[in-house]
């Protein structure tokens, strides 16, 4: 070997070190930054002592599958809890306090103290009193419903918007790849940026991949709808400026083809946007029918009824009285208008021994003819009918059968019942996540302990080249002396 090819051997393992080096130094910078991927320098001899350096990114395309997968099922979910967790405390209060089974059972109390001594007007107005609340329970959580499903509503606005965002920078990211692949330039950077795009479009919608020539990357949903090709698709969704009972909410199409919402306390949802769908639409719904089939009840439990006349509401009234709601029957946002008769309101005028006596509706639904003091009757039918079995739509979600103070504890173990689904559900789904996340930094992530091993044999690596060289300098320089 002539010492020229000698020193071009050793120069050429200098700058291959190098190159080592800085992809090694740039791996430890970086190993923090959860969107990067480790990169690995491989070197590759392409003559007699001549290397090159190629890198390279450290990939598991299942992994990542299955990690996206993962973040799409565990955003559902937990978009699902929270939601949960947020509506029962403005519906029922800190442990149900304001609920309107807690209402009911202390109109239940005051019916039963107020039957003791009929005779006390005192006991009258309590019950009264107790009454507005269970009317203030139905309309305040009637409300605090609708304003949960126009704050959801403006959170899936605001979701489709990040998402069309997010879809925008995928698009210069995926160019940039394919730019880079066309001229051979190092794209490791590009696919980083653009794998971090896919898990933050992964919490919004669940979404598959496949990668086309010069690493062009397409991407469609769970259901097969194509998200991006080339260019984004559209994401589409109009926000409502609110809501009233019953009303549906609008639909958010991606590519004109509608998101279905999730359904169930381990829910069905992957994506931030099927879990806010299924709140808006399921969730929050079907608490404001089971609402309004409370009030339903109540209006029918203190309903006056007379000999050969129809039932009048009593107590409770509502807008279609002095008819009282057909049996079995959702009237939607009932709750939210249910009210006390004003007849029987001292604070309205009225009077509060008509609930002892009967004929809020007129002198026909009398029931205490005699005027006695002592009467009691129709208070202790009262308090009974609130404990005996009537029929409720079972639209509302829960038992078609039961009393009305039952139907009430049954709506807030309904969705208790949910909530532990979604709570033990999101706990599994974030493990899940996290887990996958966890394999796929063992796999493509960086290990700082191999990377500074590999930097002490980079390091003996250059000493030997150096060595080398400085042989070789010897050498030559020991050849000039004997030539001069």
């Amino acid at each position: 070997m002539s010492l020229s090819s000698a020193l071009s051997i050793a120069q050429s393992a200098l700058m291959s070190t190098s190159r080592q080096t800085s992809v090694v130094t740039r791996n430890v910078s970086d190993a923090s930054n959860p969107d990067y991927t480790r990169r690995i320098a491989v070197v590759t001899s392409t003559a007699p002592g001549a290397r090159s350096v190629d890198i390279q990114r450290a990939t598991n395309d299942l992994l990542f599958r299955q990690n996206l997968s993962a973040l799409s099922a565990y955003s559902g979910q937990n978009a699902l809890y929270s939601g949960m967790d947020q509506l029962d405390v403005s519906v029922n209060g800190v442990d149900n306090a304001s609920s309107p089974s807690t209402a009911i059972a202390n109109l239940q109390q005051a019916l039963q103290l107020y039957a003791t001594s009929p005779s006390n007007q005192n006991l009258g107005s309590s019950v009264i009193d107790a009454a507005k609340q269970v009317v203030r329970s139905l309309n305040e959580g009637s409300q605090a419903i609708q304003d949960f499903r126009t704050q959801t509503d403006g959170q899936i606005d605001t979701a489709v918007k990040d998402l069309n965002s997010l879809l925008g920078q995928f698009q210069d990211a995926n160019q940039a790849v394919i730019s880079g692949t066309r001229s051979g330039s190092d794209v490791s950077d590009a696919l980083d940026q653009r794998d971090a795009l896919l898990k933050k479009i992964a919490d919004y919608v669940p979404i598959s991949t496949f990668t086309r020539g010069d690493n062009d990357m397409v991407i469609t949903t769970g259901d097969g709808t194509t998200l991006f090709e080339t260019i984004p698709r559209s994401v589409s969704f109009t926000p409502s400026a609110g809501y009233a009972a019953g009303a549906a909410g609008n639909t958010v199409y991606i590519d004109n083809v509608p998101v279905s919402a999730g359904s169930g306390g381990n829910t069905s949802a992957n994506g931030k946007l099927a879990g806010l769908l299924q709140l808006r639409d399921g969730v929050a719904s079907t608490m404001q029918g089971q609402l309004d089939e409370t009030a339903r009840g109540l209006i029918t439990a203190f309903a006056e009824t007379a000999p050969s006349m129809p039932n009048a509401a009593g107590l409770f009234t509502w807008s279609g009285a002095p008819a009282v709601p057909a049996a079995g029957t959702l009237v939607n946002g009932l709750a939210g208008t249910i009210s006390i008769n004003a007849a029987m309101d001292p604070s309205a005028g009225g009077n509060a021994t008509l609930l002892r006596d009967g004929g809020a509706n007129g002198a026909a639904y009398v029931a205490n003819t005699s005027g006695g003091a002592s009467y009691s009757s129709l208070l202790v039918a009262y308090g009974d009918r609130l404990d005996q079995p009537m029929t409720f739509d079972p639209a509302a979600g829960i038992s078609a059968t039961s009393s009305v103070s039952n139907y009430a504890a049954n709506s807030i173990g309904w969705l208790q019942g949910m909530r532990q689904q979604a709570s033990t559900a999101a706990d599994a789904k974030e493990a899940l996540a996290q887990r996958s996340s966890e394999a796929l930094s063992n796999a493509t992530g960086v290990n700082v302990d191999q990377e500074m091993s590999l930097m002490l044999d980079l390091e003996h690596t250059y000493q030997a080249s150096a060595r080398m060289m400085k042989t070789v300098d010897d050498m030559m320089t020991a050849l000039l002396n004997a030539v001069g």
